[in-house]
């Protein structure tokens, strides 16, 4: 078996389609060992494609961006979440978005990430940071929950289960985007995969399997959530529903070009890069791999 590291974001439903290669045995099957690292700072995922510890990573997708606008050579060969999953969940007694006024918001960077999107949605509801409000950066979703329970922050994205959760538990949600944004994305390091091309293109194979996998077994996917996860088995249930009925995880593992576009137009709206090189989504996307894949299918 030729071993394998991908680098993720967390123990969160994102991973699901990795989880599901994993325990579906789907790499085994293309005789591939792949570890998952689960790590906790979201800029640390792409750091290890660039440092080697990983081979390949499900990343924030902004991170390929500005990995490459500072002559760095990691590019996005698959999708991931590549449709909006949250609720932007606040503690009871904030009412709408305009209560978020002087508030305390949790992001999981401000770099990066869930930081781009706060900024664009509170902007169209007349808020700006940082006068209107502070952003405060705690890390993925599960940080931010414990967070948000604890009352260090008033409000935070949750994606599905946790926003669920939250609203089970007396929270309240003030908006639910679901727009095509490309928020992150299978990525590798192009040298490395141009060295690698017969192990890339295993796992690629694996991983188009895993994305057709999750639409077509319901109570599998289920079960690996639960198993990876903890949760229970209805969050689960409405977590599978949620992301089959958006179709969140793209049903053919590609990166939305769209997607990815919109994250570029929302990080240039709040970041300078005077030196950006790339200003379309396509410049950022290497197709090739999942092509070449899914014609040895």
């Amino acid at each position: 078996m030729d071993k394998l590291t991908l680098a993720v974001v967390s123990r969160n439903y994102f991973n699901l389609p990795a989880w599901i290669g994993l325990h579906a045995r789907l790499f085994a099957a293309e005789g591939l060992e792949v570890r998952i690292d689960h790590i906790e700072g979201i800029e640390e995922v792409n750091d290890r494609i660039r440092d080697g510890r990983a081979q390949l990573a499900y990343g924030v997708t902004e991170h390929v961006i500005l990995d490459a606008e500072s002559g760095g050579h990691q590019v996005i060969i698959g999708g991931n979440v590549n449709r909006l999953p949250f609720s932007l969940i606040a503690r009871p007694g904030i009412e709408g978005l305009a209560g978020l006024r002087g508030k305390r918001i949790g992001v999981s960077s401000i770099r990066a990430g869930s930081s781009s999107l706060i900024m664009r949605i509170l902007a169209e509801a007349g808020l700006h940071w940082p006068g209107d409000y502070e952003l405060v950066p705690c890390g993925p979703i599960l940080a931010r929950w414990e967070m948000l329970r604890s009352g260090g922050i008033d409000a935070g994205l949750q994606g599905a289960p946790l926003d669920r959760i939250a609203l089970d538990q007396g929270f309240v949600s003030l908006c639910e985007p679901r727009q095509e944004f490309q928020f992150t994305s299978l990525d590798v390091d192009a040298r490395w995969a141009a060295a690698n091309r017969d192990l890339l293109l295993r796992f690629c194979r694996a991983f188009l399997r895993a994305h057709a996998w999750f639409y077509a077994n319901r109570e599998g996917s289920n079960a690996i959530a639960m198993k990876e996860t903890g949760m229970e088995a209805r969050y689960a249930e409405l977590a599978w529903q949620d992301y089959t009925r958006a179709e969140i995880f793209p049903r053919d593992g590609e990166a939305s070009e769209a997607g990815v576009q919109a994250l570029i137009e929302t990080s240039a709206l709040i970041r300078e890069l005077p030196n950006r090189a790339r200003t379309r989504a396509e410049d950022y996307i290497d197709r090739s791999w999942l092509a070449e894949a899914r014609a040895s299918l």
